[in-house]
Parts: C-alpha cells; sequence; structure tokens
C-alpha cells in the first residue's frame, strides 16, 4: 500500500530508529577523520547529540503531537550538540522542526519545504560554511527532494529512497570538493553520519526491523549514575520496593515493535529501566513495585534465566540479606552508615566579569584557575563538550557578562551556540583554538575596557601564538603530501601537520622548529601524563640551547593522549 504522509508516531518512531544506526555505525564513522588521531570523535559526537534528543523524544511515549516531538527532537539536540558537526546536525534538526511542527502529517511537499529550512538554518549557524561536509550532503538532499516535489511525485517510499540515494551520491562525492579529504583516501565523516541517519529512518519508514541492541547498551552505559549522585537521589527511588534483575533467554528475536512496547510496559511499572539485548540474552534491570507482571510479561519473549530482587527499604533499614553494593558476592550488609549533612556552599556575590574555559589535564587546570578563571569544563580534543555543558558553567559563574574560552576548533559552535541561548547573561565567546591561545586570552584581558573591546583585543593577541600538539597516528594516510604510518609520532600545528616520525623527543623539537620565529620571545611547553618530568626536562634543556634568544617554560599539563603541547609567542 502507497503511503503518502508521517505522522507523528512514525516520525519518533523513525527519528529513533536514525539514532540507533548512527550508534551502530560511530566507530567506522570516527575513523574517517582526516586526522588520524587517536581521539577522532565525528561519530561520537554526532552519536551523542541526537541521543541526547532521542532520550527527550521517548520521554514523550506514544505521543500524537507533531509539534511535542519536533519540540523534542529541537530542544534535544540543540542542548546536547557536540563538536562541529554535532551542532550542524541539530541545526539541521532545529529547520526542520520549524516547518514540521505546525503540520498533523509529512507529505512530500511539506517534506521538501521542511528539508529546504534545515539546510538553511544549518547554513546559517555555519561562519564560513565549506563544501564537502556534511553541509553538501545536506544540501544534495534537499535539492533532490525539491526536484521531486515540484515534479509532482507523492509516494513517500519513492521520495524517501531517492533523496537517501542523492545523499549517498554527494557524500560519495566529497573527495572530489575538499582536497584533503581526497589525500586521506576517506568521505567526509560528518556527512557519513548523516547518511546513517537517513538510512536508520528510512528502514523505519519500509518497516523493516531495526536493531535497537547498540543504541540501547549504550543508554544503559550512560545511565549510570556517579556514586555521589546515587546518594542524592536515594530517597527518590525508595518509592518502588523492589530493585530487580533478571536475564531472558530469548527463543527469538523481538520486533523493533515488540521492543519499544516492551520497555513502555518497563517504564509504566518502575523506575531506573535498563533493558539490552546481548546475543540471545535479554538483560533488564529496574525498580519496581510488581516484579511478578514483569515476569510474567518478559516470558512472551522466552525462558527466564537468572532473576534477582532485593527489597530496598530493607536495605535501607540495614535489615536486607544482601547489600546493593555486594549482592553480586552475596555478602551479609553491613550496619546502615550515618549520612552527614550537605553542606552548602554560600552563594558569591554577583561581579561583573567571569571566566569559563574548556581543558583536560589537571596541571592545565590549575594553570587556568592561578589566571583567574572561574570554571573549567573539563573536555577538549578528547571529548567535546556539549551545549549543555557550557550553558550548566554558565549557571554556575554569577557574573554579568562571562567569557568562554573553548580552546579547540570543534568546541567553537557549541559554545556560540550555548551564548545564543543564554538570556540573563551575556555570553561572549573568544575563538581560541588551543590551550596556549586560551591562556593568553585570559592574560591580555583589560579591565578597563567593554566585552566588545575586550573580545576584539584578546581575539588579536591570540592570533600572535603559534601552537603544535604532539601525539601519534592511529593509521596509515597521507595529509598535504605527508606520509603518515600507524604508531607514527607526529605534530599538528594550526594549519595541519607540521612533521611525524619515530621519537616523541625528536618529533617534538622538530616541530618547535617550524613554530619558533626570528621575533619568538616565549617558547612554552606542557608535558602530558605519559611524560616523565626528567624526559620534559631534557627536551626544555635543548630547546633553550638552540632557542637561546628565547625564554623557555616547561610546565606540567597532564593532558592525556597528546604528549607535548607546544606554544611560541
Amino acid at each position: 500500500m502507497t503511503t503518502s504522509a508521517i505522522d507523528a508516531r512514525l516520525l519518533s518512531g523513525m527519528f529513533i530508529a536514525g539514532a540507533a544506526n548512527l550508534e551502530a555505525n560511530k566507530e567506522w564513522i570516527n575513523e574517517l577523520n582526516v586526522f588520524p588521531v587517536p581521539d577522532g570523535d565525528t561519530g561520537t559526537n554526532m552519536t551523542l547529540t541526537i541521543k541526547s534528543a532521542v532520550k527527550e523524544v521517548s520521554a514523550l511515549g506514544d505521543t500524537d503531537s507533531m509539534k511535542d516531538i519536533c519540540k523534542a527532537m529541537s530542544s534535544g539536540s540543540l542542548r546536547g550538540a557536540r563538536g562541529n558537526s554535532g551542532v550542524i546536525l541539530s541545526q539541521l534538526i532545529r529547520g526542520f522542526g520549524k516547518v514540521a511542527k505546525s503540520e498533523t502529517a509529512l507529505t512530500v511537499p511539506v517534506l521538501a519545504d521542511a528539508f529546504d529550512r534545515a539546510v538553511e538554518t544549518a547554513y546559517k549557524a555555519v561562519m564560513k560554511p565549506k563544501e564537502g561536509t556534511i553541509l553538501t550532503v545536506a544540501k544534495g538532499a534537499a535539492v533532490k527532494s525539491r526536484e521531486l516535489a515540484d515534479a509532482g511525485e507523492e509516494n513517500l517510499e519513492v521520495f524517501l529512497g531517492a533523496v537517501l540515494e542523492e545523499a549517498e551520491k554527494v557524500l560519495a562525492s566529497t573527495p572530489e570538493l575538499l582536497p584533503v579529504l581526497k589525500q586521506a583516501g576517506v568521505v567526509d565523516s560528518g556527512g557519513q553520519g548523516l547518511v546513517q541517519v537517513m538510512k536508520g529512518a528510512y528502514d523505519r519508514f519500509l518497516g523493516k526491523e531495526i536493531d535497537y541492541s547498540a543504541l540501547m547498551e549504550k543508554e544503559e552505559e550512560a545511565g549510570e549514575a556517579e556514586p555521589e549522585k546515587e546518594v542524592e537521589k536515594e530517597q527518590e527511588y525508595l518509592r518502588f520496593i523492589y530493585k530487580m534483575r533478571m536475564t531472558v533467554l530469548m527463543s527469538k528475536k523481538p520486533s523493533s515493535r515488540d521492543q519499544k512496547e516492551y520497555i513502555e510496559f518497563l517504564k509504566s511499572l518502575g523506575d531506573r529501566v535498563k533493558c539490552a539485548a546481548e546475543g540471545d540474552i535479554l538483560h533488564v534491570r529496574i525498580q519496581t513495585n510488581d516484579p511478578g507482571l514483569i515476569i510474567q510479561r518478559s516470558q512472551k519473549f522466552g525462558e527466564l534465566g537468572e532473576v534477582r530482587l532485593i527489597n530496598l527499604k530493607e536495605a535501607e533499614s540495614g535489615r536486607s540479606a544482601v547489600s546493593e553494593k555486594e549482592e553480586s558476592k552475596a555478602e551479609p550488609a553491613s550496619a546502615p552508615v550515618k549520612k552527614e549533612e550537605p553542606v552548602e556552599t554560600p552563594p558569591q556575590p554577583r561581579k561583573e566579569v567571569g571566566f569559563i574555559t574548556v581543558s583536560v589535564g589537571e596541571g592545565i587546570e590549575e594553570i587556568f584557575k592561578g589566571l583567574g578563571v572561574d570554571y573549567v569544563i573539563s573536555g577538549g580534543q578528547t571529548m567535546n563538550p556539549s551545549t549543555d555543558d557550557v550553558l550548566k558553567a554558565v549557571e554556575k559563574v554569577n557574573a554579568d557578562t562571562i567569557f568562554v574560552l573553548p580552546n579547540n576548533k570543534n568546541i567553537i559552535m557549541a559554545a556560540n551556540q550555548a551564548a545564543s541561548l543564554t538570556e540573563d547573561k551575556k555570553v561572549v565567546v573568544v575563538p581560541t583554538t588551543t590551550v596556549p591561545q586560551g591562556i593568553t586570552a585570559v592574560i591580555n584581558y583589560m579591565p578597563d575596557l567593554d566585552a566588545e573591546a575586550n573580545k576584539a583585543n584578546m581575539t588579536e593577541e591570540i592570533g600572535a601564538v603559534h601552537s603544535a600538539e604532539v601525539t601519534y597516528a592511529v593509521r596509515d594516510t597521507e595529509i598535504d603530501g605527508i606520509k603518515i604510518h600507524e604508531g607514527d609520532i607526529m605534530a599538528i600545528g594550526d594549519q595541519g601537520i607540521l612533521t611525524t616520525g619515530k621519537g616523541i623527543e625528536d618529533i617534538t623539537f622538530e616541530s618547535l622548529t617550524k613554530i619558533v620565529e626570528d621575533d619568538t620571545e616565549i617558547i612554552s611547553i606542557y608535558y602530558g601524563k605519559d611524560v616523565s618530568e626528567e624526559d620534559a626536562e631534557k627536551l626544555r634543556e635543548r630547546a633553550a640551547e638552540a632557542f637561546s634568544s628565547c625564554d623557555v617554560e616547561l610546565q606540567y599539563g597532564g593532558q592525556p593522549i597528546y604528549y607535548y603541547i607546544l606554544s611560541a609567542e
């Protein structure tokens, strides 16, 4: 039967299926990053972005409101956006929702309008749009959708299939648009991520069975609360008597509809629901008052394996035969420990200006704090913080104007997005792309200048900072004519690969020769957690001898993955 419209429930299902397919291909997409660094993260960033939206969509349940679905997709992805690819994906979703939210069903003409608006919104969010990226793939899909709509196509199966085919075609052409992709022998990773979302959504539209196991497993990992958060929420959990863990030996793989209905059933009977399939075994965790009903319903999928119950009220009073933390060892519960009352930190007085920076490594974090930075967001190259991470940091800094230093080119867009979503404070994003630039920006803040003048001054000053980062390659590739082999040590500068080879000290020193100029006055060396102080001091002495006209500073950064972060200014 020909389908000519997509209702709210189907849109919700297609969106979640798209996220599941992206999650399933996340690591493959990560490997498409041009630079063969050990923290290639496009797939991870896009997955975390869309999963933030999936969480909000799933919380709506079986709603028939297109407006609510679109709002959840948009707000969830905007706040969860990580990295440039994640921010662009969130803007595509946002633009799509602007058109779709006012409709009761999505037809071909409506979808063509929504795709056009999605691309328009995403392009506006990028200061300098570059072709050969996710933007190009999205635009190609939108152009095809408009072409089909204008031709009078009404069959959504034909329409969506043709749009997906065009997106794949444009993706395959991205190496011709970006020479760096062609040299590396890869297509654009962000574009591939978008295509995977579209594929998953199309499969759901066709009624194909969707594998949600990867998505559910990752949600389970993400749902593990930190110990202190477990304590904070303990009283809330006690409204349910039993903590239940169970495995089901599935006789056959359940359909996507059965999986969704089962999860909704679990949610209706409890809290802290975690459900993940591992091969033929279904793992279930829940806090509930009705374990019998859950056991009865679960037998629909196969035989029960192991079932464990803990009476949380008895555990709270110390009477439980098995403590929650040691249940796997079946040891007697210890006597209840008297909880200390949390000590509230008195609110700091409001001030005119505050600073937020992004950093990774205890040494670098201490350096920023020593310079007067109010809040350090843990992250950076190894894990790009989300828009929501920046928003939460802004909330914690009690200042009228807050300067945000991203210190990574892949975080600037998320920071700008956070600034646009903040209403009660002025958030100024200084486009720092490296840690040394961030340090220089803080040092050059002038109290007697206003926010915009300070931004201009700091931006000018960071332009004089030349940086390099030394790490190792995770695969063979070629960039800018430089052949790189897996395991090589490589130095990455502000504009690309500086040098590559075998020895950490030699490659680091060689990269210094490429960033130090005749007018350089200060060389700063920040050594990572995998470098000994002795080796770092040896490098400092070598640099001081070679660049005798410069002051050479050595500081412990403690950063992972990158052996050294260097700056010359």
